[in-house]
């Protein structure tokens, strides 16, 4: 705007005394009048909105103003590029979780799906085999055979609802199954002390600051499913 304004303040200034490259305005007596000399002449009044000049630029012009939400910016490159970057860095946490947990703890060998259900078992004690289902989003028929393995090696008990209809039991964990949940979180938890332990502060201290946001990412990832 300031390199506009200077050079629109040269023309001006060489449009008022005659020079090298200006045209002068011969003004024959009794012809032309002084005030008939504007948009004709090559002079200040020339430079208006059809020339380019601080009126030229606008939204239709590459400027400050021509810069919305229909232009590349970075806000809108990181609305664009936020989802498909934080999806794949999640999918690779889980792989990487899960390899260092088998490696750390080969354990009693169940598997991720599991321990998974034992863990919804300790949130919701007492839960029925369908609100089970629904709840870890698995057809009822692949947790009726979860559930078959997990009460034949001791982790799960089911006490039967009072028509006597498997489904309507409620399930508990075992002392096995609860020492088993517990066990599974410990060793999470050390994989992630672990691995913040050898980030650098300043990354240590961003995830700290990034955890309330991602507990509210969980949360509407989670009312999704809902």
């Amino acid at each position: 705007m300031l390199a506009v304004a200077a050079a629109t303040a040269a023309a001006i200034a060489l449009a008022g005394r005659p020079g090298r490259g200006t045209r002068q305005v011969h003004i024959p007596e009794g012809n032309v009048a002084p005030e008939q000399i504007s948009l004709e002449q090559t002079g200040p009044d020339k430079i208006g909105p059809d020339h380019i000049g601080p009126d030229k630029i606008g939204p239709d012009h590459i400027g400050p103003d021509h810069i919305g939400p229909d232009h590349i910016g970075p806000d809108h490159m990181g609305r664009e590029q936020i989802g498909p970057e934080l999806a794949g860095i999640v999918s690779r946490l889980r792989r990487a979780m899960r390899r260092a947990a088998r490696a750390a703890d080969p354990g009693p060998g169940l598997s991720v799906a599991q321990l998974e259900l034992l863990s919804c078992i300790t949130e919701h004690p007492g839960i029925r085999p369908g609100q089970l289902a629904r709840m870890l989003r698995l057809a009822p028929s692949s947790v009726a055979t979860l559930l078959g393995g997990l009460q034949s090696a001791g982790y799960v008990t089911r006490t039967p609802g009072s028509d006597g209809d498997r489904r309507t039991a409620s399930l508990d964990l075992s002392a096995a199954g609860a020492a088993a949940v517990t066990r599974w979180h410990r060793v999470n938890e050390d994989i992630i002390q672990a691995a913040l332990a050898a980030l650098p502060h300043r990354d240590q201290a961003t995830l700290r600051d990034a955890a309330p946001a991602l507990r509210d990412l969980t949360a509407s990832i989670d009312a999704q499913a809902d």
